[in-house]
């Protein structure tokens, strides 16, 4: 890497160091999370099963079990719920790419707290289709949701929910893959819910380092 390199390097690292550091400091007070525009997305648990077509019915809300296992479908795109309805067994929303360059930070943020009736929980677990072989991979790490009495605080859940931690070539060594990467196809979200009523999930434009 040449000086000119190394300069543009730094001042990379740097800007994107500021910010994560000013979104985090705005994270410290209130809710737990930053302050600032965001996009809102609702996973709502419902005891009964939804009937009605909800493709493209856009809102900022997804309905899934109340108990049990459903996927959210990922496609790369602005924010926008593209089927509402997880009750049926998948449900689809659009993002942006999180991390284009796979440099382990993120373009944006995202930010999650557990909200309903304490007791409730969810495992969100990130996973994609292996383009040759067909074989499904699933993260290693997840996001775990419990309701808590009390105030629910919002967290940083960037790493689980917009990265896969896989062993990919079998060589013993976990690689990361962020969302949309070419190395893998069909991206979802397993969404398992054990009586959680609402995850609130916030995505800011900030930037996490997941290294």
């Amino acid at each position: 890497m040449d000086r000119q390199s190394r300069a543009w390097s730094t001042l990379k690292t740097s800007i994107i160091t500021v910010t994560l550091i000013a979104g985090l400091t705005a994270a410290a007070g209130g809710n737990g999370a930053p302050s600032g525009s965001h996009y809102n997305l609702n996973i709502i648990g419902v005891p009964k099963s939804k009937s009605a077509d909800m493709t493209g019915s856009s809102g900022h809300r997804i309905f899934v079990p109340l108990e049990g296992k459903s996927q959210i479908l990922l496609g790369p795109g602005d924010f926008q719920v593209l089927d509402a309805n997880g009750t049926d067994g998948s449900a689809k929303f659009q993002l942006p790419n999180p991390d284009p360059e796979n440099d382990g930070y993120t373009v944006y943020s995202v930010f999650a707290r557990a909200l309903g009736k304490p007791g409730g929980s969810s495992t969100t677990t990130t996973c994609a289709t292996d383009p040759v072989s067909g074989e499904v991979y699933c993260s290693t790490e997840s996001m775990v949701m419990v309701r808590n009495k009390g105030k629910s605080s919002f967290s940083n859940v960037s790493r689980e929910l917009l990265y896969m931690y896989v062993d990919l070539d079998g060589d013993g060594t976990v690689e990361r893959i962020p969302l949309f990467d070419d190395r893998l196809q069909d991206y979802f979200w397993s969404y398992d819910n054990n009586g959680l009523k609402l995850l609130q999930l916030r995505f800011y434009p900030i930037s996490t380092n997941v290294n």
